[in-house]
């Protein structure tokens, strides 16, 4: 269950950085509360993962997924770069967080 906590929470993290873009620095409140509620979350569940999976695993596993998470949407929504380098080391993440758990105790 704590995996599955931690990877809700990577993607709340995710949620919460689109927001965070959509808001235009706050600006609309609505994906500004968005962000708050996500963010929330976001914490809420890498709290409750962190609590069987070491916090160094979990927090590493958490901003992966955020980060791949958060390209991915900024290339799909917001028009960012794919070429081959970013969607290279996005691949190195995903690796390395899928190795992460591979070698957890948990």
């Amino acid at each position: 269950m704590a995996w599955f906590f931690l990877i809700l929470a990577g993607l709340f993290e995710v949620g919460f950085t689109t927001c965070l873009k959509l808001s235009d620095n706050f600006r609309h409140l609505g994906w500004a509360g968005g962000f708050l509620v996500c963010a929330v979350l976001s914490f809420y569940f890498l709290n409750k993962a962190s609590v069987t999976i070491p916090l160094g695993t979990a927090y590493a596993v958490w901003t992966g997924i955020g980060a791949v998470g958060t390209v991915l949407v900024g290339m799909g929504f917001f028009r960012e770069p794919t070429d081959f380098w970013r969607l290279f080391f996005i691949a190195l993440l995903i690796g390395s967080v899928i190795g992460l758990k591979a070698v957890s105790a948990h």
